[in-house]
């Protein structure tokens, strides 16, 4: 709604809606104050009123980053990743503008200068929180922007899903160059990865409380997506984990960076190239399609809400598909 308050012998016009600030003016008749507030709130009840900029110049690009690093990104799981990418951002020029000064070309510029050296994928992902920084400033925090420079932003990335899989002998070699590691959980961790299709971040943060070895189940308590999911267990995953000492709470307890680590060693020990660990999720997620589960019941152990996103991670073994109808 709109207020009108004389002050200084003129009349001040305010609009709010929400408890919000989306504009004022100052008029030096209280007539003129009356006809402008009432086509503003018409204009507002339209979607069309224009926010009042002027307070743009107060803020620069770099105050809605160290807010949204400084508020927001605490609370998200991949805290230390968004902070490291934009604190490397805080320090680019573009970040002294003010942002009434910000332009979608600023960022077209600044886009053009970054993928020659990363490649577009990476960039969309660092942009993510950059665009929803300018989103909460303009929707939570009553800053007046108009419109969201990045979202404008045209950037083409490539798909880049990946449809590797475990070639034949590569698993055996992986295994036994596990076993030869400092770290001899590396070896019980990829084969529960393969049999639970669990993320890395999962499978690490498994404690054994999760655990019901007499129902044969593991509960992810908050997966990637923000959900619960029970996962039943294979009589594989069953038996190593019966044969694990349960000298911590944590089923594997071994931190990411060590099994990064490890895992690395053990690629460089055999002749397998580009295997990354998140493809073991691929490769469990693709047998148990070949097994002939069906797509809810896949779905139920990988935690996919997305169909489409599920099919990405399903890619069947064409020579076994083959073999199918061979036998018809």
């Amino acid at each position: 709604m709109a207020t009108i308050r004389k002050r200084n012998g003129k009349y001040q016009v305010q609009i709010r809606r929400n408890g919000k600030l989306l504009g004022s003016k100052t008029f030096h008749t209280q007539k003129d104050a009356r006809e402008w507030a009432r086509k503003a709130e018409i204009e507002l009840d339209k979607g069309e009123f224009e926010p009042n900029t002027h307070d743009l110049k107060h803020y620069t690009l770099k105050d809605i980053i160290v807010r949204y690093r400084d508020e927001v990104v605490p609370t998200k799981k991949t805290s230390s990743v968004e902070t490291f990418t934009l604190n490397a951002f805080l320090r680019h020029p573009i970040c002294t503008l003010r942002l009434d000064q910000v332009r979608v070309s600023d960022f077209a510029a600044y886009r053009d200068e970054r993928l020659r050296t990363i490649s577009p994928i990476s960039l969309k992902r660092q942009l993510a929180p950059i665009a929803h920084a300018f989103q909460l400033a303009k929707t939570e925090w009553d800053i007046p922007i108009k419109a969201n420079p990045v979202e404008g932003l045209r950037l083409k990335a490539r798909d880049n899903k990946r449809e590797r899989r475990l070639q034949e002998g590569e698993l055996d070699k992986l295994l036994y160059a596990a076993r030869t590691r400092r770290k001899p959980l590396s070896e019980q961790v990829i084969i529960f990865a393969i049999e639970t299709a669990m993320r890395r971040g999962e499978v690490l943060g498994l404690c054994w409380k999760q655990v019901d070895l007499k129902k044969g189940v593991a509960t992810i308590l908050e997966a990637k997506n923000g959900y619960s999911r029970t996962i039943p267990l294979t009589k594989t995953a069953s038996e190593l984990l019966q044969h694990l000492p349960r000298s911590t709470d944590r089923v594997f307890p071994i931190t990411a960076m060590a099994l990064r680590m490890a895992w690395q060693r053990m690629l460089r020990s055999t002749d397998i190239e580009d295997l990354h660990f998140h493809d073991l999720r691929h490769e469990a997620i693709s047998r148990f399609f070949e097994m002939g589960l069906t797509v809810p019941e896949v779905a139920s152990i990988s935690g996919h809400r997305d169909m489409k996103m599920l099919f990405r991670y399903a890619h069947a073994d064409q020579s076994k598909v083959a073999a199918k109808l061979t036998r018809r």
